[in-house]
């Protein structure tokens, strides 16, 4: 029943998205682009939690525009979901995904 609860509230936060965020993500909402990260989020929670070959692959493909992968941490849905933008900011690196935007200011992070 929680897990419905917050799956209700996820669809919420999407439907109702921002507007504004849209344009990070091109045509794509953020809050859209978040539930696509759905196999990160103990990664995104814990930073001693193993990231999974999924979750790499998924940050992988959004960590192509750094401005879509921020918007998509910091998003509402992301934050529902628990995600600590502090940690969720070190997947990439945790994935030893080369070509990540090291440095990138992601409001009040940095990717390492």
């Amino acid at each position: 029943m929680k897990n419905m609860c917050l799956l209700g509230l996820l669809l919420v936060l999407v439907i109702a998205g921002e507007v504004n965020g849209a344009r990070e993500c091109g045509r794509a909402n953020p809050d859209m682009e978040a539930i696509k990260l759905a196999h990160c989020a103990s990664a995104a929670r814990d930073e001693k939690a193993s990231v999974s070959g999924s979750c790499c692959a998924a940050v992988r493909k959004l960590g192509q525009n750094p401005k879509c992968l921020c918007a998509v941490m910091l998003s509402n849905t992301a934050k529902a979901s628990g995600v600590r933008p502090e940690i969720a900011m070190t997947i990439p690196k945790r994935c030893n995904i080369a070509d990540r935007p090291v440095g990138y200011q992601c409001g009040a992070y940095t990717l390492p």
